[in-house]
């Protein structure tokens, strides 16, 4: 299948994760194109917290990300939450909803993102299962690549799995460039052919983040660390294959002063200025500006 450039993006540029420990930290238009948070974090609430995000919302251009949708889980989807991310959404002029390709409860929940077994079968359960949440939410949402540790039951490759629930729930993605570093390592597969084989028009945005080295053939994703050289340079890559994909950095914990993370999303920024006229021979360059009005619309 020829791949072509997405036709719009939710947001665009360098983005930063927004946590509460930033919350004395000033984060300006000049420094971060767009925000993050996870719904689960914010929903209900108020007080202090709540006007801050308000006031940031209010500001800058926002995409959330999930933490316990849980889309693979075998017990029934979680409707009232939903629900309640429309709402949040609606509230907040919330660009873009992503969430992870992974399950995380079970009759409760288990506090990790755990594998989906790569096969068929799952194929058409959680394809299903995405259907539903954009058919409550009247929007496409985007699903991201996870970092795995163990493939239960694994019938097909990651990319294999991964293409076939995009397609079969016609949904988007959340490329994590960190992730597929992680897991090449992990799992002994080359991180560019990776690459070449996702869907260029269903990326919506992507994630850039460190991680942990517990040994030399075996990474821990994290998001407590800087990014590493050779992310970065993965990052490149995606550029190069896929276009300069509004990319987000991710920081979860060992938050340092906001200057670092800042330096960070310059970074991003940077390598994204030398991709910035990108399009694929015999693919017509699209117009990213007018594309982000029309999404602001």
């Amino acid at each position: 299948m020829t791949k072509v450039v997405a036709k719009e993006f939710p947001v665009l540029g360098a983005g930063l994760g927004l946590r509460r420990s930033m919350h004395n930290e000033e984060i300006t238009a000049a420094a971060v194109d767009f925000l993050e948070v996870a719904p689960e974090n914010w929903i209900g609430v108020g007080g202090r917290y709540g006007r801050w995000l308000r006031e940031y919302t209010e500001r800058f251009p926002f995409v959330i990300h999930g933490l316990s949708l849980s889309i693979g889980a075998p017990t029934a989807l979680d409707e009232t939450l939903v629900k309640s991310i429309k709402q949040f959404i609606k509230d907040h002029d919330i660009r873009c909803y992503s969430e992870h390709l992974s399950y995380c409860s079970d009759h409760g929940h288990l506090y990790d993102l755990l594998p989906i077994p790569f096969t068929e079968e799952a194929v058409r359960y959680v394809a299903a299962r995405i259907r539903r949440v954009q058919d409550i939410l009247e929007q496409q949402i985007a699903m991201e690549n996870v970092s795995y540790y163990a493939a239960p039951g694994q019938e097909m490759d990651e990319i294999s799995f991964l293409n076939a629930v995009l397609e079969e729930a016609d949904c988007g993605l959340l490329l994590d460039v960190n992730n597929i570093y992680v897991n090449a390592i992990n799992h002994r597969y080359d991180p560019l052919e990776f690459l070449n084989q996702l869907p260029t028009e269903r990326i919506r945005y992507a994630h850039v983040a460190g991680h942990f080295d517990e040994a030399e053939d075996l990474k821990v994703d994290t998001h407590g660390a800087p990014v590493i050289d050779p992310v970065w340079h993965l990052l490149e890559q995606a550029y190069a294959r896929h276009g300069p994909v509004p990319t987000l950095l991710e920081r979860d914990f060992n938050i340092p002063p906001i200057v670092e993370l800042l330096g960070e999303v310059m970074h991003i920024r940077s390598i994204q200025a030398q991709y910035s006229d990108f399009s694929p021979a015999g693919i017509p360059t699209v117009n990213h500006e007018l594309a982000y009005v029309k999404n602001r619309a």
